[in-house]
């Protein structure tokens, strides 16, 4: 076992608790500011140590214990200073967690993509909060405050410190593969200031929020994932739109900024450089011009985006010359810290430059508390994690944004005596809005399109479902990511545009931008969920039977029709 960095001055210590015991200070000065604590973990680190604290590692407890061991080498050997954790569960995390930190003798700050909290890693076992999307629709944004407190709750039960959340992309491309649904909407200041919400409940919570993916991610095309995007917009354009929510938060005090893979000409004209890498974009745009002093970090570094056109760790390499503070997921962490030894001793990274971002690093952790680390107590973990006030949030939530985007009239005349057919289409058997609408009714019959029926089939459905006095259409995505086009054949299309019509309401649990897949704006009212989780169908039964009167708005313009800010 490695012996913990944990000491500091008495007279600090003293006033570090009182400060906390009370209310963490504003983070992004804290960290600009000279503490005991840093120094003394400083001043113990050999050179590669120093290198090492600004790298995020990969951890995972689904992929095995041999895998669960080979990232504990590497933290052990390597001295990283974190982890960026994907897939597994609460209790397997939390035992990694303990496991890694007993290797590090500085404790290890970890991070996690929890824009919709913890499942979005963890699905089975932890709370799902809505999508961002589906939040944008909210009008009483302090409901995402509370949520982001309560994530941040979530995390630091678990052992982690750090969300890159909340997204700020402005998803003013419908056909987006990456953002889309992950976005609070179209408009840059709804988006602006649903993302402070969230991200000072998170903050005020105790954790560390971060705004991604700047500088702006949502007009693209390709998924950095997999290729290089180009942003081809000028730099007017950026500033006044991508770039807004970006430059309002900053002066907000957001404690991170994460740096996409994009290529933007406008913005460095170096061929096929991303904008996470490029000093133009970290030190001359976002540092200089947009002033910003908190932590910046890259986007996973072994995405495609970055390493197509600079492979073999150089982009490594440039993220430091870059400007960056913290490194996500490398994908050879050695070696990367080699090259940026070796570039140090080249001159081509200034150390006295590097040591000022390593400080700050280890100035985050001393402002979440780590100069005091206790490993996570597993005891009742998965109930903590998944509380009744939580699942009570989550449902305030989803209450808040449900939509009705075509009046409310048919709704307000739906009678529960009266004989019913409910169209459940994408679906084979029954989900929690069947289940739970077809207890309200007296009279009704369930009707199933998977979604792949020919017309001849169809045309018999539509006959029995036209036989009854009213029609509820309900319409399912059951993908765990909604796109913006539903999987129905063209004759399933058709025969919604048959039934929708005055005696039908529609429900679509699905992105909002589905609704120019199809076509049920003849409806006598027309519901939007925005997501097909239960919550949401929980939601829409509310609106059915007068529990809830809708109050979502539109948080994106789908058509001429249907614009921002609709909703009856």
């Amino acid at each position: 076992m490695i012996k913990r960095i944990l000491s500091c001055g008495l007279l600090t210590c003293l006033i570090s608790t009182a400060v906390f015991a009370q209310k963490k200070p504003d983070f992004v000065p804290f960290i600009n500011q000279k503490h005991a604590w840093v120094d003394s973990v400083f001043n113990t680190l050999s050179p590669k140590e120093k290198i090492g604290q600004l790298f995020l590692v990969r951890a995972h407890t689904n992929l095995g214990v041999k895998y669960i061991d080979s990232v504990a080498k590497v933290i052990e050997k390597e001295q990283l200073g974190g982890l960026v954790v994907f897939q597994g569960g609460p209790v397997r995390h939390a035992d990694m967690f303990n496991k890694y930190q007993r290797v590090s003798k500085v404790p290890l700050m970890v991070t996690f993509d929890g824009e919709w909290g913890l499942g979005m890693r963890m699905p089975d076992s932890t709370i799902s909060y809505p999508y961002q999307m589906t939040l944008g629709a909210i009008q009483n944004n302090s409901l995402i405050y509370d949520m982001g407190r309560q994530i941040a709750k979530d995390f630091l039960r678990i052992g982690m410190h750090f969300n890159f959340a909340p997204v700020v992309d402005i998803n003013n491309n419908p056909k987006n593969p990456v953002i889309n649904f992950r976005s609070f909407g179209d408009d840059k200041n709804n988006v602006t200031r649903k993302a402070k919400a969230y991200m000072d409940g998170m903050v005020a919570g105790g954790i560390l929020a971060s705004l991604k993916h700047f500088p702006g991610h949502g007009d693209t095309d390709v998924d950095s994932h997999y290729d290089l995007p180009q942003l081809k917009f000028d730099k007017k354009r950026l500033e006044e739109l991508e770039m807004f929510p970006f430059r309002e938060l900053i002066k907000a005090g957001a404690p991170s900024v994460m740096v996409a893979h994009m290529n933007i000409p406008a913005l460095d004209a170096t061929p096929n450089i991303p904008s996470s890498i490029s000093k133009k974009v970290v030190t001359d745009l976002l540092r200089n011009e947009l002033g910003f002093k908190g932590l910046t970090v890259t986007d996973a570094m072994d995405m495609k985006g970055v390493k197509k056109h600079f492979p073999n760790g150089e982009a490594d390499v440039m993220a430091i010359v870059a400007g960056h503070d913290l490194l996500e997921v490398s994908e050879n962490s050695a070696r990367a810290i080699d090259l940026i030894e070796k570039a140090i001793k080249s001159g081509r990274i200034n150390q006295a430059d590097l040591d000022a971002r390593v400080k700050k690093v280890l100035a985050a952790k001393l402002w979440l508390g780590l100069d005091k680390y206790q490993k996570v107590n597993t005891n009742n973990l998965i109930s903590d994690l998944n509380s009744a006030s939580s699942k009570t949030l989550v449902q305030r939530l989803a209450d808040a944004a449900v939509t009705v985007v075509k009046s409310d009239r048919a709704i307000k005349r739906f009678d529960s005596k009266s004989k019913t057919a409910i169209v459940s289409v994408g679906i084979e058997k029954a989900q929690d809005f069947e289940t739970g609408i077809a207890a309200q009714l007296s009279d009704y019959t369930q009707i199933f399109v998977k979604g792949t029926e020919k017309e001849e089939q169809l045309d018999s459905l539509l006959k029995l479902a036209r036989d009854h006095k009213q029609v509820i259409l309900a319409i399912h995505d059951n993908r765990s990511r909604p796109r913006s086009e539903l999987e129905l054949s063209e004759d399933v299309k058709i025969f919604v545009d048959k039934l929708a019509g005055r005696r039908t309401v529609s429900v679509l649990f699905t992105n909002p931008y589905a609704l120019n897949s199809v076509d049920v704006m003849r409806s006598g009212s027309v519901i939007l969920t925005y997501q097909n989780d239960s919550f949401m169908q929980k939601a829409a039964i509310k609106v059915f039977t007068k529990q809830l009167k809708a109050s979502g708005k539109l948080p994106v313009t789908i058509s001429k029709n249907l614009k921002f800010g609709d909703g009856f």
